[in-house]
């Protein structure tokens, strides 16, 4: 082979890629987070060189982003008075942020938009001719809909409308900007049709490596975990305890990050009901093996439950209602109820019945087949280099 320039050129050319994510990736211990995070190792392991761009708030800087990174670079989200927009959503405009452009700007790499969050450069027409790609985490203008008809609270209910409103017009503007990667394949359906989308492409969630490893028989009681501080979350616990277990006289625990006063005093208003608040990782994944019962019903409809996933590979039976399997190709390893009076009948019958032998291996042929990190990258490079 003769080396010419252009020759040699293609033979050490790297390939580099921005990731511009929406907080800092670690901890990974929520559902956005593990999608952000477990991508970084097998891009790495496929050849990608990344510069990772996260927006600081909540989240001490982490070391341990720089062994998966070329660079990695933190800027500070607005809050407040000074992110409002009238025309941009909340969750863009705190993260519109200048000096991430002109780092962008330096160079002509591909840019990877973790979220609806991250994509104000795509409306920067400096990046009109650039390679842009989306991961879509939620449809969130339905996400933010949901959390608004979930909400106690007048001045949460008013901001989520707005929010809601917002991010309709704003994903409808986005969606023919970027080439996108959707979770599921119902919030791929709706960037499609609703918004007119040519350039979706489907990419499961990328996971830990992760195996089946739900215990034949019995285990000691049912659980709900999530994080509590969010709306959504804390009316399902607050469901499961006043509509199912208030006369379904099964043991029953709750897990999960920063509860209210409210949740905690019912939880423990019964014998047979706890709260566990703040549990370690480890703690967290000890509760979910040992459950009996994972019971995880949803009052949001977009995106994939990672808890449901947590508690398909580590867990026995898990009982979910129609919003938690929508659209997530999971609902044969599932048992489905609608109502309160279903979840009751459903959970009394399992929890007299021994985890099998055979639920594992069907769960093993599911999952296996549904996430895998090396493909997903191998699928994400082809996609962006060709």
């Amino acid at each position: 082979m003769t080396f010419t320039k252009t020759n040699l050129f293609r033979l050490t050319s790297d390939k580099h890629l921005h990731i511009i994510a929406f907080n800092i990736p670690l901890p990974a211990d929520y559902g956005g987070a593990y999608d952000v995070f477990y991508k970084l190792p097998a891009l790495q392991a496929a050849g990608v060189k990344i510069h990772l761009h996260c927006f600081e708030y909540g989240r001490a800087e982490q070391p341990a982003l720089n062994q998966y990174c070329e660079t990695v670079q933190y800027y500070k989200r607005e809050k407040g008075h000074k992110a409002i927009s009238i025309s941009l959503p909340y969750i863009v405009a705190s993260r519109k942020n200048e000096e991430l452009i002109i780092n962008l700007l330096k160079d002509n790499y591909p840019i990877l938009m973790e979220g609806v969050h991250c994509t104000y450069p795509i409306m920067d027409p400096r990046f009109a001719n650039r390679k842009c790609f989306v991961r879509l985490h939620n449809v969130e203008y339905q996400y933010y809909r949901d959390l608004f008809r979930n909400s106690n609270s007048l001045i949460k209910k008013i901001y989520y409308w707005n929010e809601s409103r917002l991010l309709r017009k704003y994903e409808a503007a986005v969606a023919k900007k970027a080439i996108f990667w959707g979770v599921t394949e119902k919030d791929d359906a709706v960037y499609r049709n609703e918004f007119g989308c040519g350039n979706i492409e489907h990419l499961p969630l990328y996971l830990p490596d992760w195996k089946v490893s739900g215990i034949e028989g019995m285990g000691n009681y049912c659980l709900y975990h999530a994080d509590l501080s969010i709306d959504a979350n804390e009316k399902a616990a607050i469901w499961l305890l006043e509509k199912v277990f208030h006369t379904l006289k099964t043991p029953f625990v709750i897990a999960g990050k920063n509860p209210s006063k409210k949740l905690l005093e019912l939880a423990h208003q019964q014998s047979h009901t706890c709260l566990v608040a703040n549990p370690s990782e480890n703690e967290m994944q000890d509760m979910i093996a040992k459950a009996h019962i994972n019971v995880l019903p949803s009052y949001t409809f977009t995106g994939m439950k990672v808890k449901l996933v947590n508690a398909l590979y580590h867990g026995r039976h898990c009982v979910v209602n129609d919003a938690t399997i929508e659209g997530s190709g999971l609902s044969s390893a599932c048992h489905v109820g609608l109502t309160a009076n279903a979840f009751q009948e459903i959970i009394a019958q399992l929890y007299h019945q021994p985890f099998t032998t055979e639920e594992i291996n069907g769960r093993k042929r599911l999952l296996t087949g549904l996430f895998n990190s090396a493909e997903n990258a191998k699928k994400q490079v082809k996609w962006i280099w060709g």
